[in-house]
């Protein structure tokens, strides 16, 4: 009966290491081909640096330092994404470390002449309030808006004014 017991634990321990070996061959693949989180975040930090030291170069004053960068793109970004009880959260943040009140406007100002961007595409809209921190007065991109043609007529079927 002991031998029994003995058998039987032994064949169920080698069917349980039989089926878990092509599942832990697959999972040990897929994490191969996985990039490592530590690595990413790394590469991020140090792509966030490069970019607050480039706005301290480009920028004069106060609109140039790393606590106003950083603040200030998050309240252009929230503003464009109709986020107004955070954004005005960040702006007295913005305000209460000295940061320049005018730049916010004009960086905002500069985000809405560029035209519609993709809600989902994150990465657009984050360039663009990159670039218009770095520079304000940016001409509005051409291929970005669309020109409506003339005599188009509104969703109501009567020609726009």
């Amino acid at each position: 009966m002991s031998r029994l017991r003995v058998f039987c634990a032994a064949v169920g321990a080698a069917t349980f290491c039989f089926w878990s070996l092509p599942a832990g061959a697959q999972s040990g693949g897929a994490a191969n081909h996985k990039a490592n989180p530590a690595i990413e975040s790394a590469t991020d930090s140090q792509k966030n640096t490069n970019e607050i030291a480039e706005a301290a170069k480009k920028l004069a004053g106060p609109a140039g330092n790393p606590e106003c960068v950083w603040l200030g793109r998050r309240v252009v970004t929230l503003l464009w994404r109709d986020d107004l009880d955070t954004a005005f959260r960040h702006l007295d943040l913005y305000d209460r470390f000295g940061c320049p009140s005018p730049h916010i406007r004009a960086a905002f100002r500069c985000v809405i002449r560029q035209g519609h961007i993709d809600p989902k595409a994150a990465a657009t809209l984050n360039g663009r309030v990159r670039e218009c921190w770095l520079d304000p007065n940016r001409a509005p991109d051409q291929t970005a808006t669309v020109a409506e043609p003339a005599g188009a007529k509104a969703p109501s079927g009567k020609p726009k004014k």
